[in-house]
């Protein structure tokens, strides 16, 4: 097990936007982080990567509670780019080559050519897709046990939305994980291990497939409890039939 979440809490003003919080992150694994916007994803995430101090609950990595030295092993990725426009995309690699010890600025480059961008790009005139794929380049380029994305493919083309996927399959190895955030299950279904699903700030989970109901062919979310007990079953409509989620045979279009 890489990092777990035990009963992890956040209020603002009195008011919880995460409620008691439990899931464990073990390597080799893909989890797709999913739910509406509002639902508490990113506050969960910050939690988890130190960035914000939980109200009650703590988070244990590698076998300890948070310090300063798991800070060095959790890349996170958040939705605003961690640099400046003036910048072009070279400049970005030394960039976070300075401020993050184990930031490996030669897989940058090599990623960089791999996504179709070039170092002599210009922040500024990047489009919203090669904008998104930077941000997982450079956050990927870090040596880390947890990776965490969110909303890396929001708002962008196909074709960059594949170019991403093929980079986050190429570096999960079984000594790491990664999290995606994202409230489209449609963008990551085929590739992720495990669905957690949150709303309202609480857990609902999905355990490795999704549940159809026979008449109205809508599809499940497994609600549960504090405890982890499951505690009713609440269909809703999603696109598509039954689907199961971490079928690696079928991630990036590869067949046994």
């Amino acid at each position: 097990m890489i990092a777990e979440s035990r009963r992890l809490t956040k209020a603002y003003m009195g008011k919880k936007a995460v409620k008691e919080v439990s899931i464990k992150i073990c390597g080799g694994s893909i989890y797709g982080l999913l739910g509406p916007n509002g639902s508490g994803k990113t506050t969960w995430m910050k939690m988890m990567t130190g960035f914000v101090k939980p109200t009650q609950g703590e988070v244990i990595f590698d076998g300890a509670p948070w310090n300063y030295r798991a800070k060095n092993q959790v890349a996170y990725m958040s939705t605003e780019p961690f640099y400046y426009d003036f910048m072009n995309i070279g400049m970005v690699g030394k960039y976070y080559s300075d401020f993050f010890e184990g930031f490996d600025e030669k897989k940058f480059q090599e990623l960089v050519r791999k996504v179709g961008l070039s170092e002599e790009m210009k922040i500024r005139e990047l489009s919203t897709g090669m904008m998104a794929k930077l941000k997982v380049i450079a956050t990927l380029s870090r040596k880390a046990l947890l990776y965490m994305l969110d909303e890396p493919l929001n708002g962008i083309d196909l074709k960059a939305r594949d170019e991403i996927v093929d980079v986050i399959l190429t570096t999960t190895s079984e000594k790491n994980a990664v999290i995606i955030s994202t409230h489209l299950i449609e963008e990551i279904e085929s590739i992720i291990d495990h669905a957690i699903y949150m709303k309202d700030g609480s857990v609902i989970r999905c355990n490795n497939y999704f549940v159809e109901d026979p008449d109205t062919h809508n599809q499940s979310e497994l609600v549960f409890n504090d405890r982890q007990e499951l505690t009713h079953i609440s269909f809703c409509r999603y696109r598509g039939s039954v689907r199961r989620c971490g079928d690696r045979a079928n991630r990036a279009g590869h067949t046994d």
